[in-house]
């Protein structure tokens, strides 16, 4: 031809288009029929509240989701030690893990440091963050007042939180962050 098309150009539509067909029909050839299809694998089955409970563990800025309990920061100082220093350093400037201590002021520098103090909008983040995924050797090994004695060791460290803080799930949603204004809010319906 001319225009320098092939030849074969509409062959290779006409296979194009019957390659998804031809996938499809192998596909529903191989499922299993009827209402209970599924039923071996439990597919399509409700979850109890009792099966979900162990993954749903979230905690919203404002507070809902936090479990009863609570810490203060002389505990949290002692767990601090124990269970995290080894990677985040002895009063959380930072080593193998990242810095969770400072940083405020530089967040509109050359060279901001993002932390819990200076960059982190909600104190309930740290106590969801480290109830799920520290320590990094044993994620979800502690237990809730560990989590608040570990959130009030942190956030006394940062400035935030005087020493003779306790924390618990009705106080800890109080805490304000000094980043707290520096994100945008979520402008969908029920979202903080």
């Amino acid at each position: 031809m001319r225009d320098g098309r092939s030849k074969r150009t509409p062959a290779r539509v006409v296979m194009a288009a019957l390659l998804p067909l031809t996938v499809l029909a192998s596909c529903s050839s191989i499922a299993p029929d009827g209402p209970n299809a599924g039923a071996a694998h439990d597919i399509g089955t409700p979850l109890a509240e009792q099966d979900l409970a162990p993954w749903n563990i979230d905690v919203a800025p404002d507070g809902h989701g936090l479990p009863a309990g609570s810490g203060d920061v002389a505990t949290g100082a002692h767990i601090f030690a124990a269970k995290c220093a080894a990677c985040h350093g002895a009063q959380g400037q930072g080593g193998l893990g990242d810095p969770l201590v400072g940083g405020q002021g530089t967040l509109a520098s050359a060279k901001p440091k993002r932390t819990v103090g200076s960059y982190w909008p909600y104190a309930t983040t740290l106590f969801d963050y480290i109830r799920r995924a520290m320590p990094y050797n044993a994620p979800e090994s502690l237990s809730a007042d560990e989590v608040y004695a570990l959130s009030a060791f942190l956030l006394n460290q940062n400035g935030i939180v005087p020493a003779t803080t306790r924390l618990d799930a009705a106080s800890l949603p109080r805490v304000v962050m000094p980043n707290h204004d520096g994100f945008v809010a979520d402008p969908r319906p029920g979202r903080l």
